[in-house]
């Protein structure tokens, strides 16, 4: 036969294959709370979200981290936050740290197969260097903001030390924040995904990560949003513009995936929805009946909205609430092994393929999960209660937390430990004692309202020994330290730029 018959053949092959790998699209909510999904009984309008959830698998025994960075470290790597010293608090503006420089993300991971990877939104994981910001870790494009949040039509930040605000909006390295004055970042980014998806060359599969800066505060959104809540949510004002902002970015995500469709890629794709963290109560979110919230170690913290949707799914999981234990440290080997790749060339992984799990309806591959070690904890403030007397391998002053099966030890300074009922369903706070240690059972109390660990000492032995072995491997997070002159935005045309 001809050589161009075999490379015909080769090249058929070749286009095949790489149609074979799902598009992967990846969109995180922050500060999403668990009551404020529509499908979790809430007044918040989220149509499209909840036809795609009903459409695919709902995630309802799903957890991320307390807070912003330390889940953001975990998803771009597949690794615990404390293995990554990033467990103890977000990256401030003027920090000279990012996610450790030697770590391989998951953008990286899907290049080695072949995909084209494009990132719109919040980054959150330090630009103190070039080298760390997304479209120098794996990203081929880059457009977004580097910060925690910021203005949500002016896309700047206070400075640190001054009055005035600097820019913080990047089209990969190009600051372009006065260029997009005035246009609401959850409708922009949006806007900038579609273009990802609309001029990608469908011959290569695409990873797309939609990060947005909704719903963080400031509490900002266009009036037209926070009008649909003026009668039912009317006396609660910090709840009523986080609902339109809930909204609006529930819109926006249905303008996303529209374009999926329109452009056929919808067909191979698999979409994955995740809130970073717990709602954050004082600005409008609820966590509801969930103990806790944002920053805490309770389930209001760490137990997150999220869903799987794709045509890719076995038919007998569509529809489905999948209450198997998943974790957003499982997104990077799951999300490699449907681009046929591996994860050799990574540090040791916490994380798992869950891919079974969630397409077929399996068990899941993971029976634990280690919510927090954080040795800093400790040091800022020790914890209300006495110290835990018993002889037991764990320092119960150390901010902690690990499941194991159905059960969950906490020690230390755990967060904000009340129970929140919403405004629109008969504002209530509810609180109880805790001790340094407390162990819940959470199938059979998910509210975390029993507290175990005086009848079940065994149990907390158990745990406190797990945490044990995972404390060998902790690193211990750095202290703030800010380079407030050296990164000055001042120095920068008042744009937060990579200054070391």
């Amino acid at each position: 036969m001809s050589p161009f018959f075999w490379f015909s053949l080769l090249s058929l092959c070749s286009s095949c294959f790489a149609k074979s790998k799902p598009n992967i699209i990846f969109i995180l909510a922050d500060d999403l709370g668990w009551n404020d999904v529509g499908y979790h009984d809430s007044v918040i309008q989220t149509p499209n979200i909840d036809r795609l959830a009903a459409e695919g698998v709902k995630l309802e025994n799903y957890y991320v981290t307390p807070i912003c960075t330390p889940t953001r470290s975990v998803l771009m790597t597949g690794r615990y936050q404390f293995h990554l010293g990033m467990q103890h608090h977000v990256l401030v503006a003027q920090e000279p740290r990012c996610l450790p420089l030697d770590e391989v993300t998951l953008p990286q991971k899907l290049k080695e197969s072949g995909y084209a990877t494009h990132m719109v939104g919040k980054w959150h994981l330090g630009f103190c260097k070039w080298d760390c910001v997304p479209n120098h870790r794996g990203f081929d494009t880059f457009f977004g903001f580097y910060l925690a949040g910021g203005d949500y039509f002016t896309h700047t930040r206070q400075c640190h030390g001054h009055k005035f605000v600097a820019w913080d909006l990047r089209n990969n390295d190009e600051p372009v924040g006065p260029k997009y004055e005035n246009q609401y970042s959850t409708m922009l980014y949006a806007q900038k995904a579609q273009e990802v998806i609309r001029r990608h060359n469908s011959d290569r599969p695409l990873f797309l990560y939609l990060s947005f800066q909704a719903v963080h505060a400031p509490l900002q959104v266009p009036e037209q949003y926070s009008n649909l809540y003026a009668d039912k949510l009317k006396s609660d004002e910090e709840r009523r513009i986080y609902a339109g902002m809930t909204t609006c970015m529930d819109e926006a995500i249905g303008n996303v995936t529209r374009t999926l469709k329109e452009t056929g890629l919808w067909n191979n794709s698999v979409i994955v929805f995740s809130t970073d963290n717990g709602g954050s109560r004082i600005f409008g979110a609820s966590n509801w009946p969930l103990r806790g919230q944002k920053g805490a170690l309770y389930e209001g913290g760490v137990r997150g909205p999220g869903f799987v949707t794709s045509p890719l799914l076995n038919p007998s999981v569509r529809g489905t609430a999948n209450r198997e234990l998943l974790y957003v440290g499982d997104w990077l080997p799951t999300f490699v092994h449907l681009a046929g790749g591996t994860t050799e060339g990574t540090k040791p992984l916490d994380g798992v393929n869950q891919w079974e799990t969630i397409s077929q309806g399996t068990k899941s591959a993971r029976k634990e999960i280690v919510h927090n070690i954080d040795p800093l904890r400790d040091l800022t403030r020790r914890p209300i209660g006495e110290p835990y007397t018993e002889d037991v391998p764990f320092d119960v002053r150390v901010a902690a937390s690990i499941r194991v099966g159905h059960w969950k030890l906490l020690t230390g300074q755990k967060g904000d430990h009340r129970w929140t009922t919403p405004s629109d369903k008969g504002y209530k706070e509810e609180e109880s004692e805790h001790g340094i240690v407390v162990l819940f059972h959470i199938m059979a109390d998910p509210e975390e309202r029993n507290d175990l660990s005086t009848c079940r000492p065994d149990i907390v032995n158990r745990l406190l020994t797990r945490l044990s072995f995972h404390n060998k491997m902790v690193v211990l997070p750095e202290e703030v330290v800010s380079n407030l002159h050296q990164a000055d935005p001042l120095n920068f045309n008042m744009s937060w730029t990579p200054w070391l």
